[in-house]
């Protein structure tokens, strides 16, 4: 029987996708078959179900199979989906069993031999309760040990931590503690590690936090905006790391861009001067709001740079909210940031106390 190992977190986007990426290639590195799904889809929003018959396979584990060059048959397929109307259809019927997929998903992983199954859980501890698909009750019924990502902001963070212990109980095998202030790393390695580890919480990684990671595509903001692009389409994979606000004086607009990077910049569309003084600067986009059509040189010098030009119909604050919003909250579905992921999941998490738990002890450490 192979390993199933179980990866989920308290909240939603917590960064698992990047420690799945990580842990998986360390796996593969190492001569070991991985085989990777999410019981229950979570990502669907754009994709949809698939037609009936097909398996259904969330577009993460797709990204995440195509990245480490995974077979089909190394994708598990999901058991049911989190989408509005299966879940309304679970709720009217009062159904909060698992069902019948969910008892062949554990005798498929019983008969599986060598490799490792990891399966990664809905976002937080009680997500998928409706589908019996929770992370404590995956881990209980298929008796796996459990690797948490967590988000740590300071000392505070450590009640998610508790509340997840008290539900997983000896399933909790180690956290990787995530979107850290890279200047509170060396201090936590020294005090906070070993309070957590006292309290019965195995620390396997500290990650930094990263603006790559979250970071978001000018397709995305597009989207969400219900943007109209101007110019530069073949640009929409721009990664957009920081915002920029362009309502100060074109001079201390200036000074200002030049201490920011990959940004998208969102201003007034009567306010050339500063639109104008962004594109000299290191931004991504440029998102303009109001009424009113850019000037001409405007869209052409934004052709020459290569930056989209995005018109909303959104106030500045509302356009503001969303891209806000979008930061850290999307999916990690670029290659750039699989490559980065992978460089962070290498420094800065030691996974053997999870591998000789998996009775994988040649790759413990």
């Amino acid at each position: 029987m192979a390993p199933t190992l179980l990866i989920g977190s308290c909240e939603p986007f917590s960064g698992k996708s990047a420690v799945v990426l990580g842990l998986a290639r360390q796996l593969r590195l190492q001569g070991l078959e991985v085989r990777f799904g999410k019981p229950l889809a979570t990502s669907l929003e754009a994709d949809g179900l698939p037609p009936a018959g097909e398996p259904l396979v969330d577009p993460d584990v797709r990204f995440v199979g195509a990245t480490l060059g995974l077979e089909d048959h190394q994708l598990i397929p999901s058991l049911d989906a989190m989408e509005p109307a299966l879940a309304r259809q679970r709720l009217l019927a009062g159904n909060l069993s698992a069902g019948p997929g969910f008892s062949a998903l554990k005798e498929q992983l019983a008969q599986t031999a060598g490799g490792v199954a990891l399966l990664e859980a809905a976002g937080s501890l009680h997500e998928g309760l409706l589908y019996g698909l929770s992370l404590p009750q995956l881990a209980r019924a298929l008796e796996a040990p459990v690797l948490l990502v967590q988000p740590w902001t300071d000392s505070r963070s450590v009640d998610s931590l508790l509340a997840a212990r008290a539900a997983l109980g000896e399933h909790l095998a180690g956290v990787v503690l995530n979107a850290v202030n890279p200047s509170m790393i060396a201090q936590m390695a020294d005090d906070v590690v070993p309070a957590l580890e006292n309290l019965g919480i195995p620390i396997l990684g500290v990650m930094p936090r990263s603006p790559l990671l979250r970071s978001v595509t000018v397709e995305e903001l597009a989207r969400r905006l219900g943007a109209e692009v101007l110019c530069c389409r073949d640009r929409l994979d721009l990664l957009v790391e920081t915002l920029s606000i362009g309502a100060m004086n074109v001079n201390s607009a200036m000074e200002f861009f030049r201490r920011r990077r990959n940004m998208a910049v969102v201003t007034g569309a009567d306010r050339t001067d500063i639109q104008l003084a962004a594109l000299e600067a290191s931004t991504q986009c440029l998102i303009l709001t109001g009424a009113g059509d850019p000037l001409p040189q405007l869209l052409t010098r934004a052709e020459e740079l290569d930056v989209p030009l995005l018109k909303v119909e959104h106030d500045t604050l509302t356009t503001v909210e969303v891209i806000e919003q979008a930061f850290g909250h999307v999916r990690l579905h670029e290659a750039v940031k699989a490559t980065y992921a992978f460089r962070l999941v290498e420094e800065y998490c030691d996974f053997s106390r999870l591998f000789t738990r998996l009775r994988l002890p040649a790759l413990a450490q």
